[in-house]
């Protein structure tokens, strides 16, 4: 009887590892260099050729050996991936993760907690704990200092994590989970009352009406915003005329302009109303880390639940969302009894019960990237990245203000610049897209704003440099027709 396969834990992983790291990481430059660009050239049926080309038949009788296998399979993706940290793949939400967060995602893979019961997960869960307990207090403003008594292990039925009464966050896959669970908890809130209306603005996240789908509320209430934004005052109207619960979904960082609602107007509304107040801040919360840009987030700690997504202004691989919580009472509906799992009895021990903890069971430890990367960066390395980009989308739109060849939607507020060639009908907008797509040279998004069609640039990589994105305008004039 054959060997199996080596494992990547245990005191042997690390030997096993090695090797195939190497093989990984020139797997991964030559497919950056075979793709030569953001992007591979061709479009979707070119690009897909080339992966059957290279990788064969997915499921043969006999595999072949892991080393070849792996570099196959690896130099393909990359050979066929938007890599965005090329200065010109800029159209997404989509950021270039740190080589140290890439690093501390490894050892999550290898030692593979799940996060759903302690004894799967003792160190992961505390650590865990640790950190959402300090993003939720960067949110909701000094409630106490993480680590004192009350954490999962140390006092009371520890499952529901972190210190009673304080502000608390739960790890989400990103934006979308967050907004969902948000729901959810103010749908349970509200139980007793009758069917929660959601309302948000014209400019909000699309999981949020699918949330409300999901979980069987009623269509939401959209409320126009003109300008990109939620108005307050057409919101104290609505507000007005609607019967029963009712949660408000606020946006700081609209997907298509990276836009940020008038928080403390909308809270004022709210509580006004009696209506109970979401923001998704998947894009813009992390400008709760640059000390010139976190009064832009003004108002946030007067939500009920935040979304944050540190997968965007965080540098982190995919996933790394998160959900605050400003009441732990509210987390309770996520209580949940399995008795392999958090048994009253081993609860009662002194055994942490972490099930409610997410909706999920099985969950990865994505926890560790974030914690290198806060204990690496620190408030101000993080801050200091932030500033960058957000400088760098003012400095772009300054270059295309002064330009004769191009319209400038606003300034950006966060990231997000906004433009389009100057006379160019919407048709010529995305045609000229798809061309620098389809070319493999640049990827720019689209966004639909005051009734026109705007080319999107998302600037999330700090490597950029003005030169780099002089090429992208050069891109796009020389696919406009003169």
């Amino acid at each position: 009887m054959s060997n199996p396969p080596p494992l990547a834990g245990g005191p042997q992983g690390p030997q096993a590892l090695r090797p195939l790291l190497d093989t990984v990481l020139d797997a991964l430059h030559d497919g950056a260099t075979a793709r030569g660009g953001p992007l591979p050239a061709g479009g979707p049926h070119t690009v897909t050729a080339r992966l059957r080309e290279l990788t064969g038949d997915p499921l043969p009788h006999h595999g072949i050996d892991a080393d070849t296998a792996l570099r196959t399979l690896v130099q393909a993706l990359a050979e066929g991936a938007a890599d965005p940290a090329d200065p010109l793949c800029a159209a997404h939400l989509h950021c270039p993760p740190l080589a140290l967060a890439t690093a501390a995602d490894l050892a999550a893979s290898a030692l593979n907690p799940s996060m759903d019961s302690w004894d799967q997960a003792p160190a992961a869960s505390a650590l865990e704990t640790l950190v959402t307990d300090a993003l939720a207090h960067e949110v909701y403003g000094d409630t106490g200092h993480p680590g004192q008594p009350g954490h999962p292990g140390q006092s009371g039925r520890p499952g529901r994590g972190g210190r009673p009464g304080h502000p608390q966050a739960l790890v989400t896959t990103g934006g979308t989970e967050a907004n969902q669970l948000a729901l959810l908890l103010a749908r349970e809130h509200h139980a007793s009352e009758g069917p929660l209306q959601l309302i948000t603005g014209a400019g909000a996240h699309h999981s949020l009406p699918r949330a409300a789908w999901l979980l069987g509320l009623p269509d939401p209430v959209t409320v126009p915003a003109p300008t990109g934004t939620l108005d307050p005052a057409a919101l104290d109207e609505a507000l007005t005329d609607l019967p029963g619960p009712k949660l408000v979904a606020a946006t700081a960082g609209t997907t298509d302009a990276g836009l940020i609602d008038p928080l403390p107007e909308i809270a004022d509304v709210c509580e006004h109303h009696g209506a109970r107040l979401h923001i998704d801040a998947a894009y813009g919360a992390g400008l709760l880390f640059s000390p010139t840009r976190r009064t832009q987030l003004t108002g946030l700690d007067r939500a009920a639940t935040v979304t944050l997504d540190l997968h965007k202004l965080g540098w982190q691989p995919v996933a790394a969302g998160l959900l605050a919580v400003r009441d732990p009472a509210d987390l309770t509906p996520l209580t949940h009894h399995a008795d392999y799992l958090n048994a009253d009895d081993d609860t009662e021990a002194g055994l942490p019960d972490l099930l409610g903890r997410s909706l999920r069971t099985t969950r990865r430890p994505d926890i560790l990237k974030i914690a290198v990367t806060l204990k690496a960066l620190g408030r101000t390395g993080l801050g200091t990245l932030v500033d960058q980009v957000c400088d760098q989308a003012q400095e772009f739109a300054a270059t295309l203000h002064a330009h004769p060849g191009f319209d400038l939607y606003d300034t950006p507020t966060l990231s997000t610049v906004l433009f389009r060639p100057h006379g160019a009908p919407d048709e010529r907008i995305a045609h000229i897209r798809r061309t620098l797509l389809t070319q493999g040279r640049a990827v720019l998004g689209r966004a639909r704003m005051d009734g026109r069609l705007w080319l999107k640039a998302t600037l999330l990589n700090p490597h950029t440099q003005p030169g780099d994105l002089a090429q992208l305008l050069k891109l796009v004039e020389g696919n406009t027709p003169r």
